[in-house]
Protein backbone atom coordinates (compact mmCIF):
# COMPACT_ATOMS: atom_id res chain seq x y z
CA UNK A 1 0.00 0.00 0.00
CA UNK A 2 2.84 2.39 0.88
CA UNK A 3 4.54 1.58 -2.39
CA UNK A 4 1.44 2.53 -4.40
CA UNK A 5 1.07 5.73 -2.39
CA UNK A 6 4.72 6.73 -3.00
CA UNK A 7 4.43 5.90 -6.70
CA UNK A 8 1.31 8.04 -7.04
CA UNK A 9 2.90 10.88 -5.05
CA UNK A 10 6.00 10.64 -7.23
CA UNK A 11 3.96 10.81 -10.41
CA UNK A 12 1.99 13.80 -9.11
CA UNK A 13 5.24 15.57 -8.21
CA UNK A 14 6.70 14.77 -11.64
CA UNK A 15 3.66 16.18 -13.44
CA UNK A 16 3.62 19.21 -11.14
CA UNK A 17 7.24 20.03 -11.98
CA UNK A 18 6.64 19.59 -15.68
CA UNK A 19 3.77 22.07 -15.54
CA UNK A 20 6.00 24.55 -13.70
CA UNK A 21 8.47 24.41 -16.63
CA UNK A 22 11.76 23.85 -14.84
CA UNK A 23 13.41 23.01 -18.16
CA UNK A 24 12.08 26.21 -19.69
CA UNK A 25 13.66 28.19 -16.87
CA UNK A 26 16.97 26.44 -17.41
CA UNK A 27 16.77 27.20 -21.13
CA UNK A 28 16.07 30.89 -20.50
CA UNK A 29 18.85 31.07 -17.89
CA UNK A 30 21.25 29.66 -20.48
CA UNK A 31 20.05 32.22 -23.03
CA UNK A 32 20.74 35.04 -20.56
CA UNK A 33 24.23 33.70 -19.90
CA UNK A 34 24.95 33.22 -23.61
CA UNK A 35 23.78 36.74 -24.38
CA UNK A 36 25.93 38.07 -21.54
CA UNK A 37 28.87 36.33 -23.19
CA UNK A 38 28.02 38.14 -26.43
CA UNK A 39 27.86 41.50 -24.61
CA UNK A 40 31.32 40.82 -23.19
CA UNK A 41 32.50 39.81 -26.66
CA UNK A 42 31.59 43.15 -28.25
CA UNK A 43 33.11 45.08 -25.34
CA UNK A 44 36.30 43.04 -25.80
CA UNK A 45 36.30 43.88 -29.50
CA UNK A 46 36.23 47.56 -28.61
CA UNK A 47 39.00 47.12 -26.05
CA UNK A 48 41.14 45.35 -28.64
CA UNK A 49 40.71 48.22 -31.12
CA UNK A 50 41.78 50.90 -28.67
CA UNK A 51 45.55 50.24 -28.76
CA UNK A 52 45.45 50.58 -32.56
CA UNK A 53 43.49 53.80 -32.33
CA UNK A 54 45.84 55.23 -29.73
CA UNK A 55 48.94 54.29 -31.75
CA UNK A 56 47.46 55.80 -34.91
CA UNK A 57 46.63 59.04 -33.16
CA UNK A 58 50.00 59.07 -31.42
CA UNK A 59 51.80 58.64 -34.70
CA UNK A 60 49.80 61.31 -36.53
CA UNK A 61 49.63 64.08 -33.93
CA UNK A 62 51.44 65.40 -30.92
CA UNK A 63 48.68 66.07 -28.44
CA UNK A 64 48.16 66.24 -24.72
CA UNK A 65 49.50 63.15 -23.00
CA UNK A 66 46.71 63.45 -20.47
CA UNK A 67 44.04 62.39 -22.98
CA UNK A 68 46.07 59.40 -24.12
CA UNK A 69 46.74 58.40 -20.53
CA UNK A 70 43.04 58.63 -19.70
CA UNK A 71 42.12 56.35 -22.59
CA UNK A 72 44.74 53.78 -21.64
CA UNK A 73 43.73 53.86 -17.95
CA UNK A 74 40.01 53.65 -18.77
CA UNK A 75 40.67 50.66 -21.04
CA UNK A 76 42.59 48.94 -18.26
CA UNK A 77 39.73 49.52 -15.79
CA UNK A 78 37.09 48.41 -18.27
CA UNK A 79 38.87 45.16 -19.08
CA UNK A 80 39.51 44.48 -15.38
CA UNK A 81 35.82 44.48 -14.44
CA UNK A 82 34.33 41.05 -15.14
CA UNK A 83 30.92 39.80 -14.11
CA UNK A 84 30.29 36.11 -13.57
CA UNK A 85 27.28 35.07 -15.70
CA UNK A 86 25.83 33.36 -12.62
CA UNK A 87 25.89 36.68 -10.72
CA UNK A 88 24.13 39.07 -13.09
CA UNK A 89 22.73 41.22 -10.30
CA UNK A 90 21.79 44.85 -10.96
CA UNK A 91 24.77 45.94 -8.81
CA UNK A 92 27.30 43.84 -10.74
CA UNK A 93 25.93 44.99 -14.09
CA UNK A 94 26.10 48.61 -12.87
CA UNK A 95 29.79 48.20 -11.92
CA UNK A 96 30.50 46.75 -15.36
CA UNK A 97 28.52 49.50 -17.05
CA UNK A 98 30.30 52.24 -15.07
CA UNK A 99 33.73 50.98 -16.10
CA UNK A 100 32.64 50.78 -19.74
CA UNK A 101 31.12 54.27 -19.46
CA UNK A 102 34.46 55.71 -18.36
CA UNK A 103 36.06 54.16 -21.42
CA UNK A 104 33.35 55.60 -23.68
CA UNK A 105 33.96 59.05 -22.23
CA UNK A 106 37.73 58.80 -22.71
CA UNK A 107 37.24 57.61 -26.31
CA UNK A 108 34.95 60.56 -26.93
CA UNK A 109 37.66 62.95 -25.76
CA UNK A 110 40.18 61.20 -27.98
CA UNK A 111 37.90 61.51 -31.00
CA UNK A 112 37.39 65.21 -30.28
CA UNK A 113 41.12 65.74 -30.71
CA UNK A 114 40.60 65.46 -34.44
CA UNK A 115 39.08 68.94 -34.35
CA UNK A 116 42.44 70.34 -33.25
CA UNK A 117 44.52 68.22 -35.62
CA UNK A 118 43.17 68.48 -39.20
CA UNK A 119 45.98 66.28 -40.57
CA UNK A 120 44.69 63.49 -38.32
CA UNK A 121 41.22 63.71 -39.90
CA UNK A 122 42.77 63.07 -43.30
CA UNK A 123 44.69 60.01 -42.12
CA UNK A 124 43.03 56.96 -43.72
CA UNK A 125 44.12 54.65 -40.90
CA UNK A 126 42.53 56.91 -38.35
CA UNK A 127 39.33 57.17 -40.36
CA UNK A 128 39.13 53.38 -40.61
CA UNK A 129 39.69 52.93 -36.89
CA UNK A 130 37.17 55.64 -36.13
CA UNK A 131 34.62 53.73 -38.25
CA UNK A 132 35.53 50.51 -36.42
CA UNK A 133 35.01 52.19 -33.03
CA UNK A 134 31.65 53.55 -34.19
CA UNK A 135 30.69 50.08 -35.42
CA UNK A 136 31.73 48.61 -32.08
CA UNK A 137 29.57 51.09 -30.21
CA UNK A 138 26.61 50.15 -32.41
CA UNK A 139 27.24 46.44 -31.83
CA UNK A 140 27.42 47.05 -28.08
CA UNK A 141 24.04 48.79 -28.19
CA UNK A 142 22.46 45.92 -30.14
CA UNK A 143 23.88 43.20 -27.88
CA UNK A 144 22.88 45.07 -24.71
CA UNK A 145 19.36 45.37 -26.10
CA UNK A 146 19.26 41.63 -26.86
CA UNK A 147 20.59 40.92 -23.34
CA UNK A 148 17.79 42.99 -21.81
CA UNK A 149 15.22 41.18 -23.96
CA UNK A 150 16.30 37.66 -22.94
CA UNK A 151 16.67 38.83 -19.33
CA UNK A 152 13.10 40.16 -19.43
CA UNK A 153 11.84 36.81 -20.74
CA UNK A 154 13.73 34.94 -18.02
CA UNK A 155 12.61 37.29 -15.21
CA UNK A 156 8.99 37.11 -16.40
CA UNK A 157 9.13 33.33 -16.46
CA UNK A 158 10.54 32.91 -12.94
CA UNK A 159 8.25 35.53 -11.40
CA UNK A 160 4.95 34.23 -12.84
CA UNK A 161 2.78 31.72 -11.00
CA UNK A 162 3.24 28.72 -10.67
CA UNK A 163 6.77 29.03 -12.09
CA UNK A 164 7.78 31.24 -9.17
CA UNK A 165 7.33 28.25 -6.84
CA UNK A 166 9.65 26.09 -8.93
CA UNK A 167 12.10 28.98 -9.35
CA UNK A 168 12.22 29.51 -5.60
CA UNK A 169 12.75 25.81 -4.95
CA UNK A 170 15.64 25.54 -7.38
CA UNK A 171 17.33 28.88 -6.74
CA UNK A 172 16.49 30.75 -9.95
CA UNK A 173 17.04 34.42 -9.13
CA UNK A 174 16.07 37.59 -10.94
CA UNK A 175 18.78 38.94 -13.29
CA UNK A 176 19.76 42.59 -13.68
CA UNK A 177 19.31 44.78 -16.75
CA UNK A 178 21.50 47.30 -18.51
CA UNK A 179 20.16 50.78 -17.88
CA UNK A 180 20.85 54.18 -19.40
CA UNK A 181 23.56 56.20 -17.69
CA UNK A 182 22.50 59.13 -15.55
CA UNK A 183 21.99 62.25 -17.65
CA UNK A 184 21.66 60.37 -20.93
CA UNK A 185 18.06 61.51 -21.30
CA UNK A 186 19.38 64.98 -22.20
CA UNK A 187 20.49 65.51 -25.78
CA UNK A 188 24.16 66.46 -26.14
CA UNK A 189 24.82 70.09 -26.98
CA UNK A 190 26.62 70.62 -30.28
CA UNK A 191 28.45 73.90 -30.69
CA UNK A 192 30.61 75.17 -33.51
Amino acid sequence: MKRIFYTIAGLIALFSFSSCDYNGMVKLDEQVQAQWGQVQNVYQRRADLIPNLVNTVKGAANFEKETLTQVVEARAKATAVNVDPDKLTPENIQKFQNAQGELSTALGRLMMITENYPELKANANFQELQAQIEGSENRITVERQKFNEVTQQYNSKIRSFPNNLTAGMFGFEKKGYFQAEAGSEKAPKVEF
